[in-house]
């Protein structure tokens, strides 16, 4: 059930994080360096953790919102038109004018379906959330963060808290501060690479452990890329597989595995289901370009699943 708003449309899933203007380069291969190399297509794209896993979300038939700052420039107008494309509510944007877009230039090499990323931050000031954001974070299910934003972020966790609301934490930048967010998480998905830094564990299964011991969240997902990953509770370790696909784009997986994530818990589904669903949509998005365009809708991720025989099971209530 959706909660209802006092003022303005309630969504299901409301985020906050990094927004960012893409270039896609595809290449054949890496070029070396000081040459010069044709490329085999060339296209701009939304990015960014959060707002593209808003857009999964939407694409799977969740309501989503992002919270935050867009400048007015070439890349600021786009992101914003960007999401209204894959149905992400755009009430809770502040348009900045006179500031530069973050952005980055990808390079997405055929040869060995790997990519390459170079990034600008831009120069918008951090966000501030005013009372109709925090509104909108108090009336929905799900609010997901990615540790940009920090402050802002950790003002709508608390806010989130009180309300009730569940807290999905895409752990994959080890930016300075994230501990203040990590300790009001619900469901914690960090990847292979931030657990194991972060905790100084070798091993993934430890270094799930470690992060459950000491920030208590419902559950720790840590993702491990073709691997799949593993799923601990408190109580029990799953793993669960990553989907063998022909890879044609992998930038934005993890950002859409979240996103999915988070669109099978407002169906119902479990946390072991939510892991299933999101890495095969996260597989299935992999086999076209773009992050956001080549999600599935949810019929298809069903699908998909059900030839596999994993069938989703709703929790009862």
């Amino acid at each position: 059930m959706r909660k209802e708003e006092e003022s303005g449309r309630p969504v299901q899933i409301i985020g906050i994080g990094a927004c960012v203007m893409d270039t896609l380069v595809s290449v054949p291969s890496y070029p070396k360096e000081d040459t010069k190399l044709r490329g085999m297509d060339s296209r701009a794209a939304g990015g960014g953790p959060v707002a593209t896993g808003l857009a999964a979300a939407a694409r799977l038939g969740a309501s989503a919102g992002y919270v935050g700052v867009l400048a007015d420039d070439n890349g600021g107008i786009f992101l914003k038109e960007d999401f209204r494309k894959y149905g992400v509510d755009t009430e809770w944007i502040d348009i900045l004018p006179g500031y530069r877009s973050f952005s980055s230039v990808i390079w997405l090499a055929k040869d060995t379906a790997t990519r390459t990323c170079v990034y600008d931050r831009g120069d918008l000031p951090p966000l501030k959330l005013n009372e109709r954001m925090l509104a909108a974070v108090k009336a929905a299910e799900i609010l997901m963060i990615d540790g940009n934003e920090l402050e802002a972020a950790r003002e709508a966790c608390l806010a989130a808290r009180e309300s009730g609301v569940k807290v999905l934490y895409d752990c994959g930048g080890l930016y300075p501060g994230v501990e203040r967010l990590l300790e009001l998480t619900d469901v914690m998905i960090p990847s292979e690479e931030f657990a194991r830094e972060y905790t100084g564990c070798r091993e993934t299964v430890t270094a799930a452990e470690k992060l459950y011991a000491r920030y208590r969240p419902e559950v720790v997902v840590v993702t491990c890329g073709k691997e799949g990953g593993i799923l601990y509770d408190g109580k029990e370790l799953f793993q669960y597989p990553a989907f063998p696909v022909e890879a044609v784009d992998t930038n934005g997986a993890g950002d859409v595995f979240h996103g999915a994530f988070a669109a099978g818990m407002t169906r119902g589904f479990g946390y072991r289901e939510c892991c299933y669903f999101a890495s095969a949509v996260s597989a299935l998005k992999c086999t076209g370009m773009g992050a956001r365009e080549s999600v599935p809708d949810f019929g298809t991720a069903e699908r998909f699943l059900q030839a596999k025989g994993i069938r989703l099971k709703r929790e009862e209530a």
